[in-house]
């Protein structure tokens, strides 16, 4: 009661109204903010697995087609063994400069970060 009439005498309690206002205002905002980068990243991820499953289709379908054709030349088993050999090289190449690439990697995503923040 004293505290009451304190801030009244004052003139404090319109202006303890206003910050509470402010803040109450500034929390539902940064709400907002973040609901609306959370639902950015989900639906750029979701179109980028529905992208990588599709490319991730083409490269099985045309593995197959090419083994097959090989196939015809080589054998069926010397079709699909070539095939596989170029994906193992393809792996083993990855896997020997696989920190060179998580670099680049890493470099390219600060670059986005960097650019979403501005």
């Amino acid at each position: 009661m004293l505290k009451d009439t304190v801030l009244k005498f004052l003139k404090l309690d319109s202006l303890v109204d206003h910050i509470t206002g402010y803040v109450e205002t500034r929390i539902e905002l940064m709400k907002v903010e973040i609901q609306e980068g959370v639902s950015k990243v989900l639906s750029k991820a979701l179109v980028s697995v529905v992208i990588i499953a599709f490319i991730t289709l083409f490269v099985l379908l045309i593995s197959m087609a090419l083994a097959f054709k090989l196939g015809e030349s080589v054998g069926a088993f010397g079709g699909f063994a070539i095939v596989a050999g170029f994906y193992f090289l393809i792996g083993l190449i990855a896997f020997l400069y696989r920190d060179a690439i998580a670099e680049k990697i890493e470099a390219k995503l600060q670059e986005v970060i960097k650019k979403t923040k501005k």
